[in-house]
């Protein structure tokens, strides 16, 4: 079957899924250089396989509130490809949620844990259920519900999920902590645990770090770094904090956050006891971005992105499609040389192209975004070994992945004529080598 049968396939079996969507056309429209060379996989029907999950789980979440009020959510698992690996892939609490989120994120997974190097399949998770504004004792109560149903299906060699958008340490000791009751057991099934009971030193920073380290391999390419640049991020979660860090560490100068309500631009760079107050405001006030402005006197746009300011380096780092094709074009024109895919598939295919069209330096999340599940993988490495590493190990380890990821999809770039692409780079080497796998494993 051709590429655009089988796409056209996907479409019709889910319907409604655009993100789904979206990402399937993706890998699709790179991969074809490498059917043409490999009929072995068309004759194997790799990709047919490869776009259908091999177990979708949807389970009822039901929790109480703290007036006693009985609510319902709907909870997901996709356990997309298990060919190099257990599945592997976060858990997602937002109102957003619905399978075809998941879906597209699962299917992402697949390629960007391939290209770690390490033995990782492909799933994700979640649920609609929002965090904002509950109790703790309201989140640990949906967390438990929804642990219920989900340990039934994970395992440290079957499944182990980690956090992503409202699931942080919080939630994953809730859940977990219901996992270990149920099921009498103390095992690695979870990653982004607390040091102090499995997990492992680097996680919270390793995807702001991994995407800062991944943009200076880029930029190194073209004898560039990023010392006095000028950044753009946006989000104010996990992914920015640490991205932010790293960045000023390496002598960038970050000048935006934000956050769903808005963004704030501060000219002189979000550095020192700046970045203290980012940190407290988010990770325990639980406050919006606002609160900087009014604090720090600085620019605040009510509903903005950062995409309308002067910088030399976007690293989008909130969530998916939040870079459209206007957007592209005003950092074009605003000067913009570099964009780092921090969260999963924050640009849309119109706005990619407008980069590549203007000789943007561009680094896809499959790859640039890897860094979390890079250390989720050594996480669960430790945990089979009963033991731990420094800081300074899994950072350096880190490091040389990310530095391996960008050196693969370079080369892979090359290979299949279109050096620089990093997009086919990225979808290419991580689809041979799951496709790889699946023809020896046989149709399963």
């Amino acid at each position: 079957m051709s590429l655009d049968k089988i796409y056209e396939k996907v479409v019709d079996r889910n319907p409604g899924e655009k993100e789904f969507h979206q990402a399937v056309e993706e890998v699709l429209d790179t991969i074809r250089p490498v059917m043409e060379k490999h009929p072995e996989f068309v004759e194997a029907g790799v990709v047919e396989r490869l776009v259908e999950p091999e177990r979708q789980i949807i389970f009822r979440v039901p929790w109480v509130d703290d007036q006693g009020v009985v609510h319902v959510n709907r909870g997901f698992r996709v356990q997309f490809n298990s060919a190099i690996g257990p599945y592997k892939g976060g858990i997602r609490f937002h109102p957003s949620v619905y399978i075809g989120i998941i879906k597209f994120l699962g299917f992402e997974q697949i390629f960007k844990n391939a290209l770690t190097g390490l033995a990782m399949g492909g799933g994700k998770g979640g649920s609609d259920f929002d965090p904002k504004g509950k109790s703790d004792d309201e989140v640990m109560r949906f967390c438990q519900s929804f642990m219920n149903e989900l340990f039934r299906h994970i395992h440290p060699d079957t499944d182990v999920p980690a956090g992503d958008i409202g699931v942080g340490g919080r939630e994953i000791g809730y859940m977990y902590g219901q996992y270990r009751k149920l099921k009498n057991r103390f095992e690695g099934v979870f990653t982004g645990k607390s040091p102090e009971w499995g997990g492992s030193l680097v996680r919270p920073e390793a995807t702001g770090f991994g995407l800062v380290y991944f943009t200076h391999e880029m930029l190194k390419k073209e004898n560039m770094d990023l010392n006095g640049k000028e950044v753009l991020v946006s989000g104010s979660g996990n992914v920015a904090q640490n991205a932010l860090k790293k960045c000023n560490e390496l002598g960038a100068k970050v000048v935006t956050l934000s956050d769903s309500t808005g963004v704030i631009y501060d000219p002189d760079g979000i550095s020192g006891n700046k970045v203290d107050y980012i940190e407290e405001l988010k990770n325990i006030r639980r406050g919006r971005i606002k609160e900087y402005a009014e604090e720090y006197d600085v620019e605040y746009v009510d509903g903005g992105n950062p995409w309308a300011f002067d910088g030399d380096i976007a690293l989008p780092s909130a969530t998916q499609n939040e870079i459209l094709e206007d957007d592209a074009h005003k950092l074009v024109d605003n000067g913009v040389f570099a964009v780092g895919e921090g969260a999963n598939m924050p640009s849309t295919p119109e706005a990619i192209k407008i980069f590549q069209q203007n000789d943007i330096l561009f680094a896809p999340a499959k790859a640039a975004n890897a860094g979390g599940v890079s250390v989720s993988g050594l996480e669960m490495a430790q945990n089979s070994q009963r033991m731990s590493w420094s800081f300074e190990e899994v950072d350096e380890k880190l490091k040389r992945i990310m530095k391996n990821i960008y050196r693969t999809s370079y080369e892979t770039s090359k290979k299949y004529g279109d050096e620089g692409n990093l997009v086919l780079g990225a979808n290419v080497a991580g689809f041979m080598k799951v496709a790889k796998a699946m023809l020896d494993q046989g149709v399963i």
